[in-house]
């Protein structure tokens, strides 16, 4: 009897304090319109989210961004957090930020499945200054000890000073970008001359040499990676973008074998004993499982076993045969770089038709064994549907 007499009431002020907490909540979530851009402060710093009502996403990620925009204003941050509603926008939800220009933001963090006090860190570090100034050689030791690759700028002002913020405004969601005087590095770091751009990485570091690297954001791209890490997909496709090939050793997801434990050291030891050689073509690193291989290679690739992939055209190598020894990994790699290693997949119209059946075939073979009847009717309403428009 008491059940049926106080749960409606208490269901009903369960509602109500929802609806309350979602009002609060909400008013640090700002919603948008197109008059944004003429109405904001010039020193106004936005996270902003675009979304679709649509989107399913979209609507997982709210409760979180919400939940964001509340923590940050109790800090006292100064980022503002707003969403702004999109109709043609692709790819949602999107998110942005807003300071002097605008810089998109992708990162692996950026999901709804995160710990929000990750994701809380993560915006505040989107917000940070570009490039941190360095006042003292202890300041840099515990700058050097934190950030597995730093990026240092040395010297007075200069045009390169001013492509290295530029470059840092940009990349600075995805590396540390600092700034110092001489006295602030130690004795044994040799500059050539002044000014200069040291990147920090692997125990050891690279002076950037405009007439060998090129232009700074595309060398700082590339030097953004540390010679040897642990690689998961999204790591993978922001190695692509770096515009060199990747060597994977590719593993056992739990319990690796002896051979699985003996190649991961050989990849490791040549990424850093053949630095020299190899660094400007090569990034290396191990992968735990190989379905995501798998799907580019369009076949079961077996663990553990060496992959070169070259991610600008969807392009991979696989050894002629077993690498065992530091000396087979040397052939294979140069094998690669003087073209005499067959270049297989590619992003050309057929290969991408493979790819698409190949994804087909794959994602719907277990539901054909598992649940038959589920697995023909997939298949045939399609067919069927198709059919009578046709008709």
């Amino acid at each position: 009897i008491a059940t049926r007499v106080f749960a409606p009431a208490l269901r009903g002020l369960f509602r109500l304090s929802a609806a309350l907490l979602a009002l609060c909540v909400s008013a640090v979530v700002e919603e948008l319109d197109d008059s944004f851009m003429e109405t904001r402060g010039a020193d106004d710093v936005w996270l902003i989210q675009f979304y679709a009502p649509w989107c399913t996403f979209c609507k997982q990620l709210d409760p979180l961004w919400r939940q964001i925009g509340s923590e940050l204003k109790s800090r006292g941050s100064p980022i503002i957090r707003g969403q702004f509603r999109r109709h043609g926008q692709h790819r949602l939800p999107l998110q942005r930020r807003l300071r002097n220009s605008w810089t998109q933001l992708s990162t692996p963090e950026l999901t709804f499945r995160v710990r929000p006090s990750r994701l809380i860190s993560w915006c505040v570090s989107c917000f940070r200054p570009s490039v941190r100034a360095l006042s003292s050689a202890r300041l840099f030791q515990t700058a050097r000890s934190r950030h597995e690759v730093m990026f240092l700028y040395v010297g007075a002002t200069s045009l390169l000073k001013g492509n290295y913020t530029a470059a840092a405004e940009e990349l600075i969601v995805h590396t540390s970008f600092f700034s110092g005087s001489r006295e602030v590095l130690p004795q044994d770091v040799s500059l050539p001359s002044l000014p200069a751009v040291v990147v920090f990485k692997d125990g050891t570091y690279l002076t950037f040499e405009e007439r060998v690297d090129g232009p700074l954001k595309a060398w700082i791209n590339r030097q953004r990676f540390p010679g040897y890490s642990k690689v998961d997909s999204y790591s993978l496709y922001a190695m692509g973008e770096s515009g060199k090939l990747v060597v994977l050793v590719l593993l056992e997801e739990t319990g690796l074998s002896e051979r699985s434990r003996r190649l991961k050291l050989l990849c490791a030891s040549v990424a850093a004993g053949h630095r020299d050689v190899y660094g400007r073509h090569f990034l290396f690193g191990f992968m735990e499982g190989s379905d995501y291989v798998s799907g580019l290679v369009m076949s079961r690739v077996a663990t553990p076993s060496f992959i070169v992939l070259d991610l600008a055209v969807d392009g991979y190598f696989l050894p002629s045969g077993a690498v065992e020894t530091e000396q087979h990994l040397l052939d294979f790699l140069d094998g690669v770089l003087n073209g005499s290693a067959e270049c297989r997949g590619g992003n050309g119209v057929r290969q991408r038709l493979r790819r698409l059946i190949y994804d087909v075939t794959t994602t719907l073979t277990p539901i054909f064994v598992k649940a038959p009847l589920l697995g023909c009717f997939l298949v045939l309403f399609p067919v069927a549907l198709g059919a009578v428009f046709c008709f």
